[in-house]
């Protein structure tokens, strides 16, 4: 086995369109910087209309690609893909089975949907430059119960869906408070037995109410925080420890909506949560959701990105602010033989480039730009003054970021 690997990290890759045509010397350039890697990644955020077909389960923010979308993605140089996002069950089942047909076509190293539960949280295993690279990835939400993959039951039989780490949202508020909440409920003719309560969810305990996915507690203060189900931490944590026993090069990934109130700062749960699948195994932790770039800290020798924004980016609504939305880094991450970290550096992209940020047509964000100068800079400083945050040094050396791991 070959004492060094190399694992490129990007933001998600929000794609309906095939971008194989797309022709741009700064997109060459973050190509072959993906295809230098000995194993490139990136989060497909969508879900496929293929063989199995399927039907809009959402709204305005339904979204679903054709196949061909995963060719542009191999053609910009991936091997890799999480699964688990917000949008992976946008066609409902039929959609699960037709994205597994299709990455399996392509021999993609995928992980993060299946069957049923057991197969969604199973890791996915492929080898790339003699190194076994095996791979967890999971979806906080919140999002409700039937986008989630289930085993069959003695009542039920299984359901193809998206790996669950299911995260609550916990709002503590003063005595005070809470009283009001129970007499506003009381006066409207609700008791606490009568809010609804996911069915997954535990027991009220007293002291706190359940409305909708939120629960109220009564504390001696004000603060949102979140608490991860005992259970599906348990078993996302074994299947990362069971892949790393087994010799393997483990990424962890999660995808959430559990933004902080201020989306340029990481959630004070991250972080922990990072750590305890780096205790289990893993040797990168990569997380997506909130469309921005957060924070990079290494841990043990081993590095977590809180959140690498967004690759590609094809939304409908191509006025998203701030402007953070449409920059991020690619990270290269060098290993040794024992998964610690060697080097890492921060190549900073604009999609569009910078007459991106000025033009809001989407042909003119198709596809992320590598940027020098100020834009270079500007991105770079952003996220190393972070990263200090969590004890990260930076450098920018002539429109790169690198990590200074002494």
């Amino acid at each position: 086995m070959n004492d060094s690997f190399t694992l490129a990290v990007t933001g998600q890759s929000l794609i309906h369109h095939d971008t194989r045509n797309v022709r741009s010397p700064e997109f060459d350039r973050v190509k072959a910087i993906l295809k230098g890697a000995d194993l490139a990644f990136t989060n497909f955020e969508g879900t496929v209309y293929g063989s199995h077909c399927g039907w809009p389960t959402k709204g305005i923010s339904f979204g679903c690609s054709k196949p061909v979308v995963l060719d542009a993605l191999e053609e910009i140089g991936f091997k890799a893909l999480s699964l688990s996002n917000n949008h992976a069950f946008d066609l409902g089942p039929s959609g699960i089975l037709s994205t597994l047909e299709e990455v399996g076509k392509r021999g993609f190293l995928h992980a993060g949907i299946g069957r049923n539960a057991s197969e969604a949280l199973r890791p996915g295993n492929a080898t790339f430059r003699e190194r076994a690279v095996a791979m967890v990835a999971m979806d906080g939400g919140p999002s409700d119960d039937l986008r989630y993959a289930a085993d069959a039951t003695d009542y039920s039989p299984e359901r193809p869906g998206i790996n669950r780490l299911r995260i609550s949202c916990i709002l503590d508020i003063d005595a005070e408070a809470f009283g009001h909440l129970e007499a506003i409920l009381n006066k409207a003719g609700y008791s606490s037995l009568d809010l609804y309560e996911p069915e997954d969810q535990p027991p009220l305990d007293q002291g706190e109410l359940w409305i909708g996915l939120a629960a109220f507690r009564k504390s001696d203060r004000f603060k949102r925080t979140v608490e991860i189900d005992k259970e599906d931490l348990k078993n996302n944590l074994r299947a990362i420890r069971t892949a790393a026993d087994a010799g393997n090069f483990v990424i962890a990934y999660l995808h959430h909506h559990h933004w902080a109130s201020d989306w340029l700062q990481s959630p004070d749960w991250i972080s922990a949560f990072a750590r305890q699948c780096i205790d289990a195994g893993a040797a990168i932790f990569v997380s997506h959701g909130v469309p921005v770039l957060l924070p990079i800290e290494i841990y043990q020798g081993r590095p977590i990105f809180h959140s690498l924004g967004n690759f590609i980016f094809h939304s409908r609504k191509n006025s998203w602010k701030p402007n953070e939305v449409w920059e991020s880094v690619v990270g290269v991450c060098s290993f040794d033989r024992n998964c610690q970290l060697t080097s890492l550096t921060l190549h900073p992209v604009v999609l569009g480039g910078e007459e991106g940020l000025k033009d809001e047509a989407l042909q003119r964000r198709l596809v992320p730009h590598l940027v020098t100068g100020a834009a270079a800079d500007r991105i770079l400083g952003k996220v190393a003054s972070a990263s200090m945050e969590y004890g990260s040094r930076i450098e920018v050396v002539e429109g790169v970021g690198k990590f200074d791991l002494a």
